[in-house]
């Protein structure tokens, strides 16, 4: 349509929505579908947070607060970084907005000019690239395959890097693949940093709390005291706490960077949900019994799923350090046909033909840069993991 922006030209819809809202119009037409497309914990918000979200309401804490959120929560949040993080922010260094997405929009908004880069590496969560189109930026990918346990090595982040490289974003948990980078790991990654200062780096964190046995989280400003003036954590209360739809998530960086953060959201979306900061203040501040609760049901998941992913000929799948995701290759499936006589010539066509022939919605791993693979989210029943691996390789058989 010749009104709208041009750089909406290059922004996809979001493949994992669309494979989600394609499974729930099958189911609601009656068919039989499984989705492991989405990427939320399937349990509910734990009983005290919404007790503190319902106490909001009954005490009129329903009005506008001030755009990077009520001074509570900003200070739970300085003391959660302190706690957790050893990083010391005071509250004009950390903002509030309505999801850990807006948080990242946010900062690229604020920061990029057109012709800027952003390195990216790859599998990437789908909306980092449009993101950074979207605030006409240029995404530069930087593909790591299984071989390096899908991480970005020193080596291949010092060879992307140029003069117009404004941002490394960086994710770990990862989602898709649940790759969890070492503090060695990390401390090579932060050496490169260290050489380039005209490279900022913004950290996700958002699967903080969930990290298995073996896997020590750490982020890169902790562990290289060195970068904190250039470096942006993020993170929020959606995967730790079961909070999806609550739509809360956070940051602390430099102040004028946080400020800079703040002018483009009180331009845009104003402060996030009161209720939700609330509700947010009590996750991080109350008990926190739910998150090893949770990670040790995720975990049963992780070693369920891939080992049951892992028993099916073609496809094999490496085991995550954290998150509830499984990034399995399809590349022994790639040349196969379905009865139909479909070729499966890439991982969008076995994704596909699953949907169809047993109802089993994945995301395809082009969606997240990296192909031939699949992401699986393990965050449903135990029965249904089960269920579902048993069809998607009841369909692997009927491949020729």
């Amino acid at each position: 349509m010749p009104f709208l922006a041009d750089r909406l030209a290059a922004v996809k819809p979001s493949p994992t929505i669309a494979i989600s809202t394609k499974a729930a119009e099958m189911r609601a037409a009656g068919e039989d579908v499984i989705a492991l497309s989405a990427g939320e914990p399937d349990f509910d918000t734990p009983e005290n947070i919404r007790d503190a979200g319902k106490a909001a309401i009954d005490a009129g804490k329903t009005r506008y607060t001030a755009p990077d959120g009520i001074p509570e929560l900003k200070a739970a949040i300085v003391e959660k970084f302190k706690r957790d993080n050893g990083l010391s922010y005071v509250p004009n260094q950390v903002i509030v907005s309505t999801g850990g997405k807006q948080v990242l929009f946010n900062a690229l908004f604020a920061t990029l000019n057109a012709g800027d880069e952003v390195i990216i590496p790859a599998p990437y969560w789908v909306s980092y690239p449009d993101m950074v189109l979207m605030c006409d930026g240029t995404p530069v990918v930087v593909e790591c395959p299984e071989s390096t346990g899908f991480k970005m090595t020193a080596e291949a982040l010092e060879a992307a890097i140029t003069p117009r490289t404004k941002w490394l974003i960086f994710n770990s948990p990862s989602n898709p693949t649940g790759a969890g980078y070492t503090r060695a790991e990390l401390k090579a990654i932060t050496d490169v940093l260290l050489r380039h200062p005209h490279v900022w780096i913004m950290s996700d964190d958002m699967y903080e709390h969930v990290a298995f046995p073996g896997f020590e989280f750490a982020t890169p400003a902790q562990v290289e005291p060195g970068l904190y003036e250039r470096t942006l954590t993020t993170n929020g209360v959606s995967k730790a706490y079961a909070m999806t739809g609550w739509r809360i998530g956070y940051a602390g960086g430099p102040a004028a960077l946080v400020g800079a953060m703040k002018k483009v959201q009180s331009q845009s979306t104003s402060n996030a949900s009161s209720v939700s900061q609330w509700a947010a203040l009590e996750a991080l501040n109350g008990p926190q019994d739910y998150i090893a609760e949770s990670s040790a049901v995720f975990l049963r998941r992780r070693d369920l799923v891939a080992g049951l992913l892992n028993d099916i000929d073609g496809i094999t799948c490496a085991v995550p350090e954290g998150a509830f995701y499984v990034y399995p290759s399809v590349a022994g499936l790639i040349g196969r046909f379905t009865p139909e006589g479909k070729r499966i010539s890439t991982d969008e066509d076995f994704a596909l033909a699953l949907l169809d022939a047993v109802g089993v919605a994945v995301v395809h791993g082009e969606a997240f840069g990296l192909s031939p693979h699949f992401r699986v989210s393990y965050a449903a029943a135990d029965e249904q993991l089960v269920e579902a691996c048993a069809r998607i390789k009841r369909f692997c058989e009927t491949l020729s």
